[in-house]
């Protein structure tokens, strides 16, 4: 591998690599790598903060190492925090199957699924018996487990923390065992479990995995990294007009970020960017189109990419009602019942906000009235982009 390219994949779009001279070597050895991406399925959906892991996979997959996806089935139903203050919900393993199905559907519209190796962790971990568990355990201390950030500021708060919680490093550091992976992926929030696999590998005789972290994405908030709880996501399976328009919502400082991390546009072109910005030569309202365009490029084609924009320039900068608008339930609702019923709100009091802070229109007149009545064939518009039609 030139060392031009070796240097693009283990710099651009990484926070951290432990140990990087480590990595760097078995690269240029032109050894095939195991690389390990577990995935917990509490929740079904990827945004593009899980995108940038998954392009970094790719880019390893493209020059023939072998991706195996882990379904973390088994520590699903335990609950990991991953630097939550509370305890993920712990799931039936109807709620897992289903979650990860609809995951694996969304993660192979990024990675080549002919070329994945997926591995369900109830494979080994349903062989487990007390003893096996004990045995794992024994070869940490709780002082070690309370190192870990979430852990030790929640026990600081005194905040409780189930000793479930505590085996979920250890889990998935077995799953590195199981597999015997040579590197494991993921976001910063991760370190403390990588490093664990790391730490049980050696113990069990293997090879220590090198762990390759990918900066978190800061949502479109602009303040705290992308997450569906948060309302500041931008899913892979949106459509096209949504990605779209919710990209032009990002701001401008970070633009460059975004395009980093989420496409192959090259380093130099992006020092371009950069340095136009900085002489103000550049408007960040093109680079957000650009980067609208490439993204959806990605998860769609060309011709998605072009369509959205036609249509965030005829709604949004020109204006225009959309050509086509869904149809909605029955009127004779109050708008606040009406938005939260048709989703254009997640709930009754989010629908009530909107409507406070005057961002729902009724045929183009602004409606502040959470009781207004919805009269039939009413075009309801909620911001810049979300239409739909009274029935």
């Amino acid at each position: 591998m030139p060392e031009t390219e070796l240097s693009h994949l283990l710099k651009r779009g990484v926070a951290e690599i432990i140990v990087e001279d480590e990595m760097a070597q078995l690269l240029r050895a032109g050894k095939k790598l195991r690389l390990k991406e577990g995935f917990d399925p509490s929740f079904p959906d990827i945004h593009l903060g899980h995108m940038v892991a998954l392009r970094k996979l790719r880019q390893f997959q493209e020059r023939g190492h072998q991706i195996v996806l882990i379904v973390a089935d088994w520590t699903a139903q335990i609950g990991d925090p991953s630097g939550m203050s509370v305890t993920r919900p712990m799931l039936t393993m109807e709620q897992v199957k289903a979650n990860a199905e609809t995951y694996m559907q969304q993660f192979f519209t990024i990675v080549d699924k002919g070329k994945t190796e997926i591995r369900w962790q109830s494979e080994w971990f349903g062989k487990f018996d007390l003893s096996d568990i004990i045995k794992l355990t024994s070869k940490f201390t709780v002082a070690q487990f309370l190192a870990r950030d979430d852990f030790s500021a929640r026990y600081k708060a005194e905040k409780p923390i189930a000793i479930t919680e505590l085996l979920y490093p250890l889990l998935q550091a077995y799953d590195s065992v199981a597999i015997e992976a040579d590197v494991e992926f993921g976001g910063t929030d991760q370190k403390f479990n990588f490093l664990v696999g790391r730490e049980l590998q050696s113990m069990m005789g293997q090879r220590p995995q090198q762990c390759f972290m990918v900066p978190l994405l800061v949502g479109t908030d602009g303040s705290h990294k992308m997450s569906k709880s948060l309302g500041n996501y931008i899913g892979v399976t949106e459509a096209p007009e949504q990605i779209y328009g919710k990209v032009m919502s990002v701001p401008d400082d970070l633009v460059l970020n975004y395009f980093e991390l989420l496409t192959d546009v090259p380093d130099k072109e992006l020092g371009e960017f950069r340095e136009g910005l900085k002489k103000q030569k550049v408007n960040p309202m093109s680079l957000k189109k650009r980067l609208a365009r490439e993204i959806i490029t990605q998860l769609y084609d060309d011709k998605a990419a072009t369509e959205a924009e036609g249509h965030f320039e005829r709604t949004v900068q020109n204006k225009e009602m959309p050509d086509e608008i869904a149809l909605g339930t029955k009127s004779g609702k109050s708008l606040q019942d009406y938005l939260a019923e048709n989703r254009l709100a997640k709930s009754k009091s989010e629908a009530r906000r909107l409507i406070d802070q005057g961002a729902v229109y009724i045929n183009d007149e602004r409606v502040k009235d959470a009781n207004y009545t919805v009269q039939k064939d009413a075009i309801i518009r909620v911001g810049k982009r979300r239409y739909i039609q009274s029935t």
